[in-house]
Protein backbone atom coordinates (compact mmCIF):
# COMPACT_ATOMS: atom_id res chain seq x y z
CA UNK A 1 0.00 0.00 0.00
CA UNK A 2 1.15 3.31 -0.54
CA UNK A 3 0.07 6.40 1.25
CA UNK A 4 -2.21 8.74 -0.43
CA UNK A 5 -3.25 11.61 1.48
CA UNK A 6 -3.21 13.23 5.24
CA UNK A 7 -6.56 15.05 5.79
CA UNK A 8 -6.56 18.21 7.92
CA UNK A 9 -9.89 20.62 9.47
CA UNK A 10 -8.37 23.82 9.12
CA UNK A 11 -9.87 27.20 9.47
CA UNK A 12 -9.42 28.70 6.05
CA UNK A 13 -8.86 25.83 3.31
CA UNK A 14 -9.34 28.26 0.73
CA UNK A 15 -6.82 30.54 1.26
CA UNK A 16 -4.66 28.00 2.56
CA UNK A 17 -4.25 25.90 -0.23
CA UNK A 18 -3.83 28.79 -2.15
CA UNK A 19 -0.60 29.68 0.21
CA UNK A 20 0.45 26.19 -0.62
CA UNK A 21 0.69 26.45 -3.81
CA UNK A 22 2.02 30.21 -4.41
CA UNK A 23 4.26 29.17 -2.10
CA UNK A 24 5.28 25.32 -1.72
CA UNK A 25 4.69 24.32 -5.07
CA UNK A 26 1.81 22.47 -4.41
CA UNK A 27 -1.04 21.94 -6.70
CA UNK A 28 -4.96 21.57 -6.36
CA UNK A 29 -5.80 18.88 -7.69
CA UNK A 30 -9.48 18.60 -6.63
CA UNK A 31 -11.29 20.90 -4.82
CA UNK A 32 -15.36 21.14 -3.53
CA UNK A 33 -16.40 25.24 -3.56
CA UNK A 34 -19.33 24.67 -1.31
CA UNK A 35 -18.55 24.02 2.37
CA UNK A 36 -16.63 21.93 3.48
CA UNK A 37 -14.35 23.63 0.92
CA UNK A 38 -12.11 20.58 0.28
CA UNK A 39 -8.69 20.54 -1.08
CA UNK A 40 -6.84 18.23 -2.45
CA UNK A 41 -3.40 19.55 -2.80
CA UNK A 42 0.16 17.70 -4.31
CA UNK A 43 3.47 17.89 -3.92
CA UNK A 44 5.20 18.45 -7.19
CA UNK A 45 6.02 14.83 -7.35
CA UNK A 46 2.24 14.55 -7.37
CA UNK A 47 2.63 11.23 -5.39
CA UNK A 48 1.42 12.22 -1.83
CA UNK A 49 -1.54 15.06 -1.21
CA UNK A 50 -2.91 17.09 1.98
CA UNK A 51 -7.14 16.78 2.24
CA UNK A 52 -8.30 20.86 3.88
CA UNK A 53 -11.33 21.17 4.68
CA UNK A 54 -13.52 23.25 7.17
CA UNK A 55 -15.75 20.65 8.15
CA UNK A 56 -18.17 21.75 10.97
CA UNK A 57 -18.54 17.91 12.24
CA UNK A 58 -15.59 18.53 14.79
CA UNK A 59 -13.92 21.17 16.21
CA UNK A 60 -10.76 22.94 14.37
CA UNK A 61 -7.42 21.84 16.37
CA UNK A 62 -5.51 24.89 17.90
CA UNK A 63 -2.64 24.32 15.19
CA UNK A 64 -1.12 27.72 16.96
CA UNK A 65 -1.10 26.06 20.37
CA UNK A 66 0.69 22.81 19.68
CA UNK A 67 4.03 21.66 19.78
CA UNK A 68 5.33 21.10 16.33
CA UNK A 69 6.89 18.01 17.18
CA UNK A 70 2.86 16.82 17.84
CA UNK A 71 1.91 17.63 14.28
CA UNK A 72 3.69 19.10 11.20
CA UNK A 73 4.50 18.81 7.59
CA UNK A 74 7.86 18.32 6.49
CA UNK A 75 9.23 19.54 3.14
CA UNK A 76 12.48 18.87 1.33
CA UNK A 77 14.37 22.18 0.03
CA UNK A 78 17.48 22.34 -0.88
CA UNK A 79 18.34 25.78 0.59
CA UNK A 80 16.55 25.79 4.09
CA UNK A 81 17.80 29.10 5.17
CA UNK A 82 16.62 30.87 1.63
CA UNK A 83 13.19 29.45 1.67
CA UNK A 84 12.72 30.34 4.94
CA UNK A 85 13.41 33.84 4.38
CA UNK A 86 10.99 33.89 1.60
CA UNK A 87 8.50 31.90 3.58
CA UNK A 88 8.43 34.67 6.42
CA UNK A 89 8.38 37.27 4.07
CA UNK A 90 4.94 35.35 2.78
CA UNK A 91 3.49 35.58 6.62
CA UNK A 92 4.75 32.51 7.98
CA UNK A 93 6.92 32.40 11.54
CA UNK A 94 10.07 31.19 12.12
CA UNK A 95 9.70 27.90 15.25
CA UNK A 96 13.46 26.59 15.40
CA UNK A 97 16.30 26.18 12.84
CA UNK A 98 18.91 23.33 13.64
CA UNK A 99 21.35 21.81 11.86
CA UNK A 100 22.32 17.81 13.18
CA UNK A 101 25.62 17.01 13.14
CA UNK A 102 25.64 14.82 10.32
CA UNK A 103 24.69 18.29 8.62
CA UNK A 104 20.79 17.75 7.91
CA UNK A 105 19.50 20.87 8.37
CA UNK A 106 15.87 21.40 9.52
CA UNK A 107 13.72 24.36 9.72
CA UNK A 108 10.41 24.51 11.80
CA UNK A 109 8.27 27.08 10.91
CA UNK A 110 4.18 28.25 10.76
CA UNK A 111 1.82 28.59 8.13
CA UNK A 112 -0.29 31.91 8.66
CA UNK A 113 -3.14 29.62 10.00
CA UNK A 114 -0.29 28.72 12.59
CA UNK A 115 -0.20 24.95 11.10
CA UNK A 116 3.93 23.76 12.04
CA UNK A 117 5.82 22.58 9.07
CA UNK A 118 9.32 21.83 8.83
CA UNK A 119 11.90 22.30 5.59
CA UNK A 120 14.34 19.43 5.93
CA UNK A 121 17.92 19.32 3.89
CA UNK A 122 18.88 15.80 5.04
CA UNK A 123 22.75 14.64 5.20
CA UNK A 124 21.49 11.73 3.52
CA UNK A 125 17.70 11.51 1.79
CA UNK A 126 15.40 9.62 3.54
CA UNK A 127 13.27 8.78 0.86
CA UNK A 128 13.22 5.66 -1.36
CA UNK A 129 13.85 5.58 -4.66
CA UNK A 130 11.28 3.74 -6.66
CA UNK A 131 13.34 1.33 -9.47
CA UNK A 132 12.03 1.58 -12.63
Amino acid sequence: MKLEHVALNVENPVEMAQWYCDNLGMTIVANIATEPFTHFIADESGRIMIEIYRNPVDEIPDYRAMNPLLLHLAFVSANPAADSDRLTEKGATMESDTVLPDGTHLVMLRDPWGLAFQLCKRAKSLLLEKEK
